[in-house]
């Protein structure tokens, strides 16, 4: 997948499942509409390369990481919590350690809801979503508006009402690549969306 460079990539570390998919999808227009990249460990679909030596390799290639820890609940037959974010976030946070330069954002249901199953990050700007796609758009553009490469950047209602006008024109676009909403992988959608953005920049 195409990348605009260390400066301009963001991680995306998240849940995948299908309950999470608003909000993903809504995260991953946010970066790209934000003038940035958005990676994913989804990019790379191959076996050549082990899933943990992928993760890390991509986010070396990002100077900035979106983290949410939110998906904490038990699942499955195991009865088990998913460890893969909060993993992912602590991979991110050592590797910060030594490269020095990496932005990371910490997102969760609630600000404070962390302290009961992750301690050791008290300290970090937790911000919350609520579960809200809308919100999750707003934490993106504020977190990246602030970083040196931000830019210029508009408020978050403009960013979501930009979103809306995308998710009206999916079907359509998807018609005209022979392809539905339900079969595009993250590099489709990361495709369809950043060409969308070229043809419609509006700011």
């Amino acid at each position: 997948m195409a990348s605009a460079g260390y400066d301009h990539n963001v991680f995306i570390n998240c849940p995948f499942d299908r309950s999470y998919k608003k909000i993903f999808d809504a995260a991953v227009f946010a970066v790209f509409d934000c003038g940035f990249v958005a990676r994913s460990a989804l990019e790379i679909t191959h076996t050549a390369e082990v899933r943990f030596t992928k993760i890390a390799r991509i986010i070396d290639e990002c100077r900035f990481g979106y983290h949410d820890i939110s998906r904490t609940q038990l699942s499955g037959p195991s009865r088990l919590p998913r460890f893969n974010m909060p993993f992912e976030l602590g991979l991110c946070l050592g590797i910060a350690r030594n490269v020095g330069d990496k932005n990371c954002v910490v997102v969760d249901r609630e600000q404070y809801r962390y302290q009961q199953f992750l301690s050791d990050i008290a300290g970090q700007d937790i911000k919350a979503h609520n579960n809200d796609p809308q919100m999750v758009v707003g934490v993106i553009r504020d977190w990246l508006r602030s970083s040196p490469t931000g830019g210029s950047i508009p408020g978050p209602a403009h960013l979501w009402g930009r979103y809306r006008r995308f998710k009206k024109r999916l079907p359509l676009i998807c018609g005209d690549l022979r392809i539905t909403p339900s079969e595009l992988t993250f590099n489709d959608y990361a495709t369809v969306v950043s060409e969308w953005i070229k043809k419609d920049p509006d700011f």
